[in-house]
């Protein structure tokens, strides 16, 4: 009876540490901090940490439903692997050359920055959505479902997801801690050092979803008869 969920040990172990290597840089709580700490000024500890907790679970259900339902939404708008990986890249790349570039401070920052500030509850809507798990990291996490071939695949890349979580809860409750010994010009450097990692990602997604396209006979074949066709 063949087993259906053997999948190799270092194959899975590689599936985790790609998923968090993937994500940490997008979801980057370091760059997080400073505005954490802005949005719940005032907050005691034990509010400050309920809010970063359960923006981090608020994450991992976004990340992971989005896992889920990332081959439903592919088939549903009939989206190739190869596009997918073109797209993310050019948004993932978007993103880390936004995060490389100066940064250009404006009105709007600072509106959505007292709107937060006014809220009760921060921990979805700032933290989680967009602030943790925006469209690039859920691009990038629709796109592992063309990584998963074996049901312990997922569990593998939902394991990535939990870790990242758990460092992110870890960065933002001791985020006062480490925005007093990194400082601002140290948040800036680690900034953009994870902006460029993202740029890098997000060129190596768009080349191989180039490759995808040009090694699929299916796609060429059909592309040979489009132009063969008399106009």
């Amino acid at each position: 009876m063949p087993d259906t969920f053997a999948v190799p040990v270092s194959h899975f172990w590689e599936l985790i540490l790609g998923t968090f290597l993937a994500l940490f840089p997008i979801i980057n709580p370091f760059a997080a901090t400073p505005v954490f700490l802005a949005i719940t000024d005032g907050d005691s500890d034990k509010r400050r940490e309920q809010q970063a907790r359960m923006g981090c679970v608020y994450m991992i259900l976004i990340l992971v439903a989005s896992l889920v339902g990332g081959t439903f939404i592919m088939n549903f708008f009939g989206i190739s692997i190869p596009g997918l990986r073109i797209a993310g890249g050019f948004l993932v790349a978007g993103i880390g050359m936004g995060m490389v570039s100066p940064p250009k401070p404006g009105a709007h920052d600072d509106h959505e920055r007292r709107a937060a500030q006014a809220k009760d509850d921060i921990s979805f809507s700032p933290l989680a959505m967009p602030m943790l798990s925006g469209p690039g990291s859920i691009a990038v996490t629709i796109g592992f479902t063309s990584l998963a071939k074996h049901p312990l695949d997922y569990v593998a890349i939902i394991l990535g997801i939990l870790v990242v979580a758990l460092v992110s809860y870890l960065v933002l409750r001791l985020s006062v801690h480490i925005v007093r010994l990194i400082g601002v010009n140290g948040m800036s450097a680690m900034t953009k050092i994870m902006g460029f990692l993202l740029l890098c990602i997000g060129i190596q997604f768009m080349v191989n979803g180039v490759i995808g396209i040009t090694s699929d006979s299916e796609l060429l074949s059909e592309f040979r008869n489009s132009l063969g066709k008399p106009r």
